[in-house]
């Protein structure tokens, strides 16, 4: 039952709300209010952040920083339309604006329904500069019921469209199709849904409303079928055309048209209501032949999306002469960051993310000063300085992008949790001709299985995953197994998409208290190999036996090192190896500290059985050579400037590696090396994995493997092309994209 103090929350919420209805509905000012109009403007990273701009007397104009406050701030969010004000910056955060400097010194309540009401120097009175320019960030969340209304005279069309919803709302032979990619355009306005007349309509205006409902592309629509519905319907117009360049990021980033005259039955009498109709990207169309052609070619893609916890965003990374690197966030914005969206199938961004918010990558910096007009087929069309100097890994960029509403999440659920992100996984299955909840059989359930489930509800990154749930009480009437035989490779949008017995169920142990679980978290770490660190330390040692007894012990030497006598050498290919996170927490192992396995011999504990794979393969992936690394260890060995170390294996100490932190393996360290005592001399494959089995969640299992080339003569060893993730660098020459060599920017 909820508290007092809750339902009080709860109450003191809806009568804000409900004030700020009637603050709307009751426009009159007091007189000699002065009139004036406001936008966002300036280099946005969201459509409902930016500069703060005045209209008055015929002439826009900024805002300066003196005095200003939270309260000013959320009296120009709600005189948007907006519910309140999320923040506010200083010191022209958006860019330095122009033309005059209309007020300063504000002193707002809070109260005031417009900017105007609060005290000021007096409008145009200001000692401030462009640099001081404020501005702010408002609540995603619109005002319900709130109306535009423009005091502009004239120049409305220097205004950003200004709306509480829009909406593609499909005719009733489409209301089934999932997803929604073709209807009338809508937008609410005063609380009623209206259409917008069609007569100025272009198509770089479809290109913003298909790109903010998450697809990449529009098409021309069957103008016969909305023509006979047209006359059979009756229409509400809204009193403004829309006029986009069509790099916006939504319809909020337009500027509106024309105004429109509104003469009931005769208003937009030569035209139509607007109909748009877009193009999916291949992930989310019907069938592949139906996506968007332009998008994300998956034979040879040049930029991907790595870190992020959700369909559609991640940090940026691009293809460069083999080797995947990032970009730097210097004049990175909504334009670049939409580019990237549309190339790889999804609609346009609706964030901009830099200072690597979603973990930073590894290996060169690709690209800096990125600068795209928002129209290129592909950021590596864009122009760019080539010269990341002064760029590091803490400011890579990162993107959110908009995606088409699937109905993922109404097909899963979580059950009995102590919180939303935690619960037994129950699905919505066929069954007997109807659709009933049931649960998933826990069977070969792990930690890619739960990270998929996570990623449906919109929920992050797995944290674990359970295979029994009996503490977390479901719905009873959901206990039957309707779900078995679940195998995900990780990458799947659905839990539906992977690999699972069909009709044909088979789960020995049932369903109940033996049903599949998750926990989930908004962030996750991210282990990383330094590959060049490998490459520069590796050696061959002859090693005799009777020293080595330990680390037979513990499986390091290879299967014929049981028959080998203790005046026997092995032969040892050694090496570093140094272990990032570069993920937003901690790594820590999953076992609990007091669950850690003690061994004598080494006298240290195993806070993970196997921590890392090193293998010897041969060219065509055979398994020539091979050893493990337990996990005897996880500390900190260094952190980046200004972090903490925070763990230390001395004294039974806690385990793990901090984010920005470093494990470092010395290659004289037992069991750091592969046995190649039976190797025969030729070309290989060294390989590394780390956290093989998947036992702790991560946000990217896509680096967790390392390969290098290898020559070895019988007496030396020599590694080198070594790389992190991806395919093989033998395509070198030809995976360099023409963006990286023909479009950069000259120097300064």
């Amino acid at each position: 039952m909820p508290s007092p103090c809750s339902l009080l929350c709860r109450l003191a919420t809806l009568l804000c709300v409900w004030a700020l209805c009637q603050a709307q509905l009751d426009t009159k000012l007091p007189p000699g209010t002065p009139i004036i109009q406001l936008r966002l403007a300036g280099d946005k990273h969201k459509h409902y952040e930016g500069r703060v701009e005045v209209y008055y007397n015929g002439e826009w104009g900024t805002v300066c920083d003196d005095d200003f406050s939270i309260h000013a701030a959320n009296v120009v969010c709600r005189e948007l339309g907006y519910v309140e004000a999320v923040s506010w910056s200083p010191s022209s955060k958006y860019g330095k604006g122009e033309g005059r400097i209309w007020l300063d010194n504000v002193h707002c309540s809070g109260l005031e329904r417009t900017l105007a009401q609060c005290e000021s120097n007096g409008f145009g009175v200001s000692d401030c500069k462009h640099s001081e320019d404020v501005g702010v960030v408002c609540s995603q969340r619109r005002i319900p019921g709130f109306k535009f209304i423009s005091t502009l005279t004239d120049n409305v069309e220097s205004l950003n469209v200004q709306v509480e919803d829009v909406r593609i709302r499909a005719i009733s032979s489409q209301r089934k199709r999932v997803p929604m990619t073709e209807g009338y355009l809508e937008v609410k306005d005063g609380g009623k849904w209206r259409q917008i007349c069609d007569l100025e309509w272009t198509e770089m205006n479809s290109r913003v409303i298909c790109g903010m409902y998450g697809f990449p592309g529009e098409k021309r629509y069957n103008t016969k079928v909305y023509k006979l519905l047209s006359k059979r319907r009756k229409k509400n117009y809204w009193g403004f055309g829309v006029n986009c360049t069509g790099n916006e990021a939504s319809l909020h980033g337009c500027k509106l048209g024309h105004k429109v005259e509104l003469r009931r039955n005769a208003t937009c009498e030569k035209g139509l209501p607007v109909v748009v109709n877009c193009v999916p990207g291949r992930a989310f169309a019907p069938s592949h032949a139906q996506g968007f052609s332009k998008a994300y070619r998956v034979e040879q893609p040049l930029v991907r999306l790595r870190g992020g916890a959700n369909i559609g965003e991640g940090r940026v990374e691009v293809l460069k002469n083999g080797e995947w690197g990032t970009v730097c966030d210097d004049s990175w914005n909504l334009e670049a960051a939409t580019v990237v969206c549309r190339e790889l199938g999804f609609g346009s961004a609706k964030e901009v993310l830099a200072g690597g918010k979603l973990g930073q990558g590894m290996g060169p910096v690709h690209m800096n000063e990125v600068k795209c007009s928002g129209f290129e087929k592909s950021l590596t069309e864009c122009y760019f300085n080539r010269d990341a100097l002064g760029c590091s890994h803490e400011e890579d960029v990162a993107v959110r992008c908009n995606v088409p509403a699937m109905g993922f999440q109404n097909r899963l659920r979580l059950s009995g949790g102590r919180n939303p992100f935690e619960g037994r996984v129950e699905v919505l299955a066929e069954k007997n001709g109807s659709l009933v909840w049931g649960t998933v059989c826990s069977d070969s359930w792990g930690t890619i299985e739960a990270t998929v489930v996570c990623r449906q509800l919109g929920l992050g990154f797995a944290n674990n995953a359970f295979q029994e749930t009996w503490y977390w009480p479901g719905d009873m009437s959901a206990d039957d197994v309707v779900m078995s035989g679940v195998r995900c490779s990780g990458t799947e949008m659905t839990l539906a998409q992977c690999l699972h017995h069909g009709k044909h169920l088979d789960c020995p142990r049932g369903g109940g208290r033996f049903a599949a679980g998750v926990s989930c978290s908004e962030t996750a770490p991210d282990l990383v190999l330094n590959a060049q660190v490998v490459e520069h330390t590796t050696y061959l040692e002859d090693r005799p036996m009777y020293i080595l007894q330990c680390a037979n012990e513990e499986h390091c030497l290879s299967s014929s090192a049981a028959a080998a006598t203790s005046s026997s050498y092995r032969r040892l290919l050694r090496f570093s190896s140094q272990i990032h996170n570069n993920g937003l927490t901690d790594f820590r192992p999953k076992a609990a500290h007091h669950s850690w396995i003690w061994h004598e011999c080494h006298r240290h504990y195993h806070s993970m059985e196997v921590f890392t794979h090193y293998d010897l393969l041969s060219l065509n992936g055979t398994k020539v050579a091979e050893g493990h690394k337990a996990s005897f260890c996880l500390e900190d060995t260094q952190c980046e400037e200004g972090i903490e170390k925070r763990y230390e294996c001395a004294n039974f100490g806690q385990q793990g590696i901090t984010v920005g932190c470093w494990d470092t393996y010395r290659h004289d360290i037992d069991c750091q090396w592969i046995d190649v005592t039976d190797v025969v001399p030729g070309d290989y494959i060294f390989q590394v994995v780390i956290n093989p089995n998947f036992e702790v969640a991560e946000s990217d299992y896509t680096n967790n493997v390392m390969k290098c080339r290898c020559r070895y003569d019988g007496h030396r060893i020599w590694m080198y092309n070594c790389y992190i993730g991806g395919s093989m660098s033998s395509e070198t020459e030809e995976s360099s994209f023409r963006g990286l060599v023909n479009n950069q920017l000259g120097h300064r």
